[in-house]
C-alpha cells in the first residue's frame, strides 16, 4: 500500500491591503507562525515564495484573496497544528483582519501520494469542486474527512494538474 499525505488550501479575502494598520497584527506574526508550521510534527511542505511565505502570490481575481498551502504527514499532524498551537490564536482573531464569510468554500483538503507537491491550479481545482460537488475523495474538509481511497488515488490522472513551480 502506497503512502498518502493530506494537502490543505485555505483562502481568505483581507479587509485591507497587506500594507496596512488593519493587517499589522497578522502580518507581524506570519514569520512565527510559519516558522512553527516548518518545525511542526508532520509537516512535510508548504506554499512560499522566497520572501519566505506565500501572502503576495494572487492566484484569484480578487487581489484582497490570499493564499495558504501545505502538506502535512497526517490529518492528526495537521489538526494539532492548526487547533492545538499558537496557530489558534490567529484563528480566534481571524475576524479582526479577514471578511467574515467567503462566498465560496474557503478550505479543501485532499489525498497526495508521498512526494506530490500540488500547484496552486490544483488547489483551485479542489476548492471548485468541493464548492460544486460538495466533499468527496477529491477535497473534503475537517468536517467531512475522507480516508484515502487507494482505487480512486490510482485512477487520478495526476497529469491534468499544473504542477508547482517551485518544484519542477
Amino acid at each position: 500500500m502506497k503512502t498518502y499525505h493530506i494537502a490543505q488550501i485555505n483562502i481568505a479575502r483581507m479587509k485591507a491591503p497587506l500594507e496596512s494598520e488593519v493587517m499589522s497584527g497578522f502580518v507581524s506574526r506570519l514569520e512565527e507562525i510559519n516558522a512553527l508550521a516548518d518545525a511542526a510534527p508532520g509537516f512535510v511542505w508548504r506554499l512560499q515564495t522566497p520572501e519566505g511565505d506565500a501572502t503576495y502570490l494572487r492566484p484569484f481575481d480578487d487581489d484582497q484573496i490570499i493564499v495558504n498551502m501545505s502538506v502535512w504527514e497526517s490529518v492528526e499532524a495537521l489538526k494539532q497544528y492548526v487547533y492545538k498551537t499558537a496557530h489558534a490564536e490567529l484563528l480566534r482573531q481571524r475576524r479582526d483582519w479577514f471578511e467574515e464569510h467567503l462566498k465560496n468554500v474557503y478550505l479543501a483538503m485532499w489525498w497526495v501520494p508521498e512526494g506530490h507537491i500540488p500547484g496552486i491550479d490544483e488547489a483551485k481545482k479542489r476548492l471548485e469542486h468541493l464548492e460544486e460537488h460538495g466533499p468527496s475523495q477529491f477535497a473534503f474538509t475537517f468536517k467531512t474527512i475522507q480516508p484515502p481511497d487507494e482505487g480512486f488515488l490510482a485512477s487520478l490522472d495526476w497529469s491534468m494538474f499544473v504542477p508547482c513551480p517551485a518544484m519542477s
